[in-house]
């Protein structure tokens, strides 16, 4: 026998063996080298077995309907095999299923305090912290393969720093019109909004937006107008030979954070009322209603929606109105304090990344006869940087069991 497959397409080392197993009729226990227990219950393991009757082996999506099971499924027997592999029996089935123990250790439930992260954690910055953008020499990404090693050596420390961050600044890239196509789908898809594929950034004749001018742009993030806006935004340089036009990035979620500490009545407003975002251009009409900070169910930050440019008239409750606006402008004389600004140039062949639903971005305003300032953007979604950041992780999982194999 070999140890058995896992129900998925991950490689899962073996850092930790089982060395002892106990089971009642519905959860097991099991002990490892390092002596961490961890418990499993029976219906649990048998979703997440891996035969062909609970996921279907070409794609290994789970095909298994528990509630067809004739009665809840328990263990009749449970033992370590000469593999190293956990093997239930289970009842009414009758079956007897294999969990190869790397899979298990990284899916312990049971301990998931102990559980390395799977992303990188939120690292919230000021500007005063944090002078520049997190950089990376990017020149060899252009000649790298997909999937190579060359480009993992970028791609890794790229997306660790976007998710810990919310930025990062890749340098001396082509300075080729379209180029940033090619280094953003290295991470993902690109959304297309209504804005294009890709857009340039420059002063132009009849502008559909303030971005496509000369004038200081203020504290923002793009498109809020929309229920789930651009996760990310890519700006690639081509061109800046101009007097003026410093780029700006403030962490979102850091000035959200000292609002709750130094405001706290207005940081409740301000993630309860929802404000209406509208685009009403001359061919789109985008509308949409959120708080201006959003949060999840435990209250963690998901994103804010601050763009003031983009904000329609409030139509909150007449008794909410003052106390919204009092919130408001809390938050607009913090986004003009200095300590969370971070300031800095774009040359050509740069590119920064940064997270669109966390991150304000502004720019100032800058001379349009003094030069030439040329950036493309584009946008992604979170979800495609967590991807491919997994992907890369499970590659390197993938090594580890390779290298373990060979010397064994």
């Amino acid at each position: 026998m070999a140890l058995p497959i896992t129900p998925d397409y991950d490689s899962w080392p073996i850092d930790e063996t089982l060395v002892k197993v106990v089971h009642a009729a519905r959860f097991l226990s099991v002990t490892w080298s390092d002596g961490r227990v961890s418990r499993f219950h029976s219906v649990w393991l048998r979703e997440n077995a891996a035969d062909d009757t609970t996921v279907n082996p070409a794609t290994r999506e789970r095909i298994l309907d528990l509630s067809q099971i004739p009665a809840w499924p328990e263990i009749a027997e449970a033992s370590i095999d000469e593999d190293g592999a956990l093997s239930v029996l289970f009842t009414p089935e009758d079956r007897r299923l294999r969990f190869h123990p790397g899979f298990l250790r990284a899916n312990d439930y049971d301990n998931q305090d102990a559980l390395p992260p799977e992303l990188p954690p939120l690292t919230l910055w000021h500007g005063e912290q944090l002078e520049q953008p997190p950089t990376i020499d990017a020149a060899r990404l252009a000649e790298a393969d997909h999937g190579s090693a060359q480009e993992a050596e970028i791609l890794y420390p790229t997306l660790h720093e976007l998710l810990g961050k919310g930025l990062v600044r890749l340098r001396n890239l082509p300075t080729e019109e379209g180029a940033i196509e090619k280094v953003a789908e290295r991470i993902g898809s690109i959304r297309t909004t209504n804005f294009g594929h890709l857009f340039n950034v420059r002063a132009i004749q009849n502008p559909d937006s303030n971005a496509y001018t000369s004038i200081a742009l203020p504290p923002h993030v793009d498109l809020p107008t929309r229920e789930y806006q651009p996760g990310l935004q890519c700006l690639y340089c081509l061109e800046n030979t101009v007097e003026g036009g410093m780029a700006v990035m403030m962490d979102g979620f850091a000035i959200a954070a000292a609002l709750k500490e130094e405001h706290p009545e207005a940081y409740e407003t301000l993630t309860t009322v929802h404000w209406r975002y509208a685009n009403t251009s001359r061919n789109t009409d985008h509308v949409w209603y959120s708080p201006m900070i959003v949060l999840g169910q435990a209250g963690e930050l998901l994103e804010v929606r601050i763009a003031d440019f983009l904000r329609g008239p409030m139509m909150a409750p007449f008794e909410q109105t003052e106390t919204a606006y009092e919130a408001l402008m809390t938050l607009q004389r913090m986004l003009r304090e200095p300590r969370f600004a971070m300031r800095f140039t774009y040359a050509p062949g740069d590119m920064v990344i940064f997270d669109n639903r966390r991150l304000l971005h502004a720019r100032d305003a800058f001379e349009g006869d003094s030069g030439s300032r040329w950036l493309q953007g584009c946008y992604l979604e979170r979800d495609e940087v967590r991807s491919r950041y997994r992907m890369l992780k499970r590659a390197e999982r993938a090594e580890r069991v390779e290298e373990a194999t060979q010397t064994v």
